[in-house]
């Protein structure tokens, strides 16, 4: 499902070279649940970002379903990453003007849904996280848990079949971090491949497996 085969990325940084990712060779199959921990700088976002198609390798090759991302077009590989990938972000990523239905709206705008669609599976989605009475709030009006949620119901709308998490526990307390990975189990019991950067050993020990990164290098994966 997810693979890359011998994938390097490199930086130059006031004239040296910074390696952030050097010859990794990871498989994730389809259902995979797997958790990616290792220092600060090791290169856990980085190869998160190239395996969701948003950052191209130095060298090697990144697969997702047996297709290269990086062997597309640009305008292509954007348009299967909409498709089968969906992202979790630290910083949620929500749009400060817009409610939260809205927010959720979007990816299915994106994809040419009618308006009627958009609202019902929107409002679906908001009901699934637990936020079925605050529909029409903005961001600056729901707690950071609350707009945890709303990025996880904007993450499903087009029912990708990977997702993609990075730090999802970062800004959250203990225990609304715990529902967050409640969250993600149930997604990963749906037959979802869920793959997850991050610090938290409670989180990490969650997945079905864990990958370690030291200073670019994968350097071990246990299951």
């Amino acid at each position: 499902m997810l693979r890359m085969e011998g994938v390097c990325k490199s930086y130059n940084h006031r004239a040296s070279t910074v390696t952030a990712l050097r010859d990794a060779n990871v498989t994730m199959d389809r259902g995979d649940y797997v958790s990616i921990v290792g220092p600060s700088g090791s290169g856990k976002s980085t190869l998160l970002l190239m395996l969701g198609g948003m950052l191209s390798p130095t060298g090697g090759r990144v697969f997702v379903d047996g297709r290269s991302l990086y062997d597309m077009t640009p305008n292509a590989r954007a348009a299967f990453r909409k498709e089968n990938i969906g992202f979790v972000f630290q910083t949620f990523n929500l749009v400060p003007y817009l409610t939260s239905l809205e927010n959720v709206q979007i990816p299915l705008f994106l994809a040419g849904e009618d308006e009627a669609t958009q609202q019902d599976r929107a409002t679906r989605l908001l009901e699934r996280v637990g936020l079925d009475d605050r529909l029409d709030h903005k961001p600056s009006e729901l707690s950071v848990g609350q707009q945890q949620r709303v990025a996880l119901a904007r993450v499903l709308a087009n029912d990708p079949a990977v997702v993609l998490a990075d730090e999802p526990t970062g800004n959250l307390d203990p225990e609304t971090g715990r529902r967050v990975i409640d969250f993600f189990d149930e997604l990963n019991d749906e037959g979802r491949t869920v793959v997850m950067v991050t610090h938290d050993p409670r989180a990490a020990e969650r997945a079905k497996r864990t990958l370690r990164l030291v200073e670019g290098s994968v350097i071990n994966g246990q299951g």
